[in-house]
């Protein structure tokens, strides 16, 4: 179990591993716009099935594509809904969980479809197909092909050590409220 989620959420750990993706697409005809070797779906369930299975939770963070496909992953599914997705309702027979916006799922874990500009918490997403975005210091993109198709574990994630210089939204509000104070002394 991942004890750093929020309770509420520590159920997607209790029996298995937690894996997140993102931007699969489905059969969605511009993928190979996005990126010339875009990958067939049965390839990519292949690769998502290695790493999820039936104990597990798989978090995609938006742009499914047929969700039909996602009958063939024995994980429990959760969703949190992307530009290219239809709504909540569309996904119900698909998902166990749907979610149409931001997700603290964590103190300082926040998991959405596009990035967020923020510095109080680490930032897990998708939306981005540039595969030099992979990552900085508040972000993580778990688009399918800028990470090789393959889900990332959040053990391995919280494990990285990526949470050591975040800030919570707590302390960083507090610090914003210290900064603002000593300016407003030196203004005097």
């Amino acid at each position: 179990m991942i004890k750093t989620l929020y309770q509420t959420f520590q159920r997607w750990t209790e029996k298995g591993s937690l894996w997140i993706i993102s931007d699969t697409h489905f059969d969605d005809s511009d993928c190979k716009l996005m990126d010339e070797n875009w990958i067939a779906p049965e390839e990519h369930l292949a690769i998502i099935n290695q790493y999820a299975h039936k104990n597990d939770t798989l978090i995609h963070l938006g742009d499914v594509g047929d969700p039909t496909y996602m009958t063939k992953i024995k994980a429990y599914k959760v969703l949190i809904t992307g530009n290219h997705d239809p709504g909540a309702e569309y996904f119900k027979d698909y998902f166990d969980e749907i979610y149409t916006g931001p997700l603290m799922i964590a103190e300082k874990i926040l998991l959405s479809h596009e990035p967020l500009d923020i510095t109080w918490a680490f930032n897990i997403h998708g939306h981005d197909h540039n595969t030099h975005n992979k990552s900085d210091e508040f972000h993580l993109n778990c688009a399918a092909n800028v990470v090789d198709y393959t889900p990332f574990s959040m053990k391995d994630i919280i494990n990285s050590g990526v949470l050591k210089n975040v800030k919570s939204i707590h302390r960083h509000t507090i610090d914003m409220a210290a900064e603002k104070k000593q300016r407003d002394q030196n203004s005097d």
